[in-house]
């Protein structure tokens, strides 16, 4: 599956789109156990989410209630330690746990204004979900997204219960990882602060 980066000045209204939806993407990791999700249930959870997405796309709210709204479907239907830790990479491995409960709160908050605020300019659109195959230990769900004046295009969710739970932990929009985009600017962050992760969460806690 290609992956490509976009960077911070090449942000298109599909990019923004792809992070609205999960905030963020995930490059596939291994389960650490199999579970019992069928088709069925990891299709019902992305058909929620699309659901809670139009609605708040629909919803006529301020900007800054629509990236609250989104911020809360945000957790609600990802894998949202395992798409924080992500972001972080390497680093990751060397923080504590209270580190990580701290910078996985901020990088929340962080991608929800940095993004939410971007939701009027798909007030108008829709998403559809138009069918789901199991992949190894994860379900992949294919949605359409109808934005005004744009042709439809595909975005990809996959979907794991790894976690205890049926969650979203990757979201590809025509073939793009979105995380990818956050993983290298999270990563030129916390090299500009010399690798120290409290000094970035703390920077994110106030970025827009």
């Amino acid at each position: 599956m290609v992956t490509n980066v976009t960077t911070s000045n090449d942000i298109s209204r599909r990019t923004v789109l792809g992070l609205l939806l999960g905030g963020v993407a995930l490059a596939v990791l291994p389960a650490s156990k199999a579970h019992a999700m069928s088709t069925a249930d990891a299709q019902g959870l992305v058909n929620a989410l699309v659901n809670d997405i139009n609605k708040v796309i629909a919803s006529g709210k301020s900007e800054s209630a629509m990236y609250r709204e989104f911020e809360k479907i945000f957790l609600r239907y990802a894998d949202v330690p395992t798409i924080a830790q992500y972001s972080l990479g390497s680093a990751a491995r060397s923080a504590s746990r209270a580190q990580l409960n701290a910078y996985t709160k901020a990088f929340t908050g962080y991608i929800s204004r940095k993004y939410g605020k971007r939701f009027r300019e798909f007030i108008g659109g829709r998403l559809e979900v138009t069918g789901a195959k199991p992949v190894k230990s994860f379900v992949e769900v294919s949605t359409t997204a109808h934005l005004r004046g744009e042709d439809p295009f595909a975005v990809t969710f996959l979907v794991s219960d790894r976690s205890g739970k049926s969650k979203f932990f990757n979201l590809f929009i025509e073939g793009v990882n979105m995380l990818l985009t956050e993983r290298t600017e999270i990563g030129s962050m916390l090299d500009r602060r010399g690798g120290n992760i409290d000094a970035l969460t703390r920077d994110l806690q106030s970025m827009s």
